[in-house]
């Protein structure tokens, strides 16, 4: 792609900032955003920084008829020093893409995305909270706009980043969360969209999330969707066991989403000296687990939550606790380190951060 160059229109009027210590998860936006427009022919033009505002779209636009969207979620962290560090940056470009390619949306430059995500953190930076665990989340997706009432893929596209100050993904933060194993309802199969970031893969999963809701669980934890046996993915995060002093996670399978933070903590877990195995873990073998006292922690990743420990399973009616519905070693050490890359407070091995030049 030829190199473009990206214009900015700065914001008249500026939004108050938040109280830091307040924040909830996606509830608040900043005053700019990227936005760049697709069409056939033509390809990816007009990159630009505007201030944060309502779109305007046809009604037949095929995105609110047929789906057709991607987006990916990653964060933006303020250091001790000032410093404003992006962790792993590339690595959500890349899988933006590949959500791409499942959803015949036309490729972005990953380093055009980049950059204009970096000068539009230039003009928000003021917006990065700098409390304890919070962060400033990034959203960049994908939406089709072409108006069209006919199943294709559209001929126009619109990407766009927006930024939101955040808090804790989940009330409980570190402290462990309860789950309900999912048997009748299903997210995803090899073969569909499971292993894409598309709107369609989490409107599938809110009935479920909304009836364990009233129940007092987090989260939904999903089985494979052809025998409902094998344990898959949570609805935001990927998930690890600890059985044996053996840390295992459910294989790539098609219809799990490649998550940036599992494949950190499966580099982070390796370096560290532990066993790690990726392969097809079963509901019933958590069961025998924790009846022959081998299950030692669960825990989920994702960018959100970054480690969410699991204190209770619930499945088929039995509840299985784990690890006396505490936080475990192994997620407490995970969670500190990787917060501490993060946050420019621990050592960066992988060469992970991305720093972001705000002067």
């Amino acid at each position: 792609m030829k190199e473009q160059t990206i214009k900015v229109k700065h914001a008249q009027n500026l939004k108050p900032k938040p109280n830091g210590q307040q924040l909830e998860f996606g509830t608040i936006f900043t005053d700019h955003m990227f936005v760049m427009d697709y069409t056939e022919g033509k390809g990816w033009h007009d990159p630009q920084i505007v201030p944060y505002q309502n779109l305007s779209l046809d009604p037949a636009a095929i995105i609110f008829h047929y789906g057709q969207t991607v987006f990916e979620g990653l964060k933006a962290y303020m250091t001790e020093a000032g410093d404003v560090q992006l962790f792993r940056p590339k690595k959500n470009f890349a899988r933006l893409n590949k959500s791409n390619e499942r959803l015949c949306i036309p490729p972005v430059d990953e380093e055009l995305a980049l950059d204009a995500l970096k000068q539009l953190l230039k003009i928000e930076k003021d917006w990065i909270p700098t409390e304890e665990g919070t962060s400033l989340y990034i959203r960049p997706f994908i939406i089709a706009t072409e108006p069209y009432l006919g199943v294709a893929p559209s001929k126009r596209y619109k990407f766009m980043i927006i930024l939101s100050p955040v808090g804790a993904y989940y009330k409980e933060g570190i402290n462990p969360v309860k789950i309900a194993v999912e048997n009748k309802y299903v997210r995803a199969v090899s073969g569909g969209t499971g292993e894409a970031k598309t709107a369609g893969n989490y409107a599938a999963s809110l009935m479920a999330q909304e009836l364990v809701s009233e129940e007092g669980f987090a989260q939904v934890l999903w089985l494979d969707g052809v025998e409902k046996k094998y344990i898959e993915e949570v609805g935001s995060m990927n998930v690890f066991f600890k059985i044996d002093g053996e840390i295992v996670t459910p294989k790539l399978n098609g219809s799990i989403l490649e998550g940036v933070t599992r494949d950190s903590v499966i580099q982070l877990l390796k370096h560290w000296g532990e066993t790690v195995v990726e392969r097809r873990i079963a509901m019933a073998e958590i069961e025998e687990a924790v009846k022959n006292g081998t299950l030692e922690e669960a825990f989920g990743t994702g960018t959100a939550a970054v480690i969410s420990p699991i204190g209770q399973l619930t499945w088929e009616g039995k509840d299985f606790i784990v690890n006396e519905g505490k936080t475990g070693p192994v997620a407490k050490k995970l969670y500190n380190t990787l917060t501490g890359i993060q946050y420019g407070k621990t050592e960066d091995p992988f060469d992970w951060i991305v720093t972001v030049d705000t002067k």
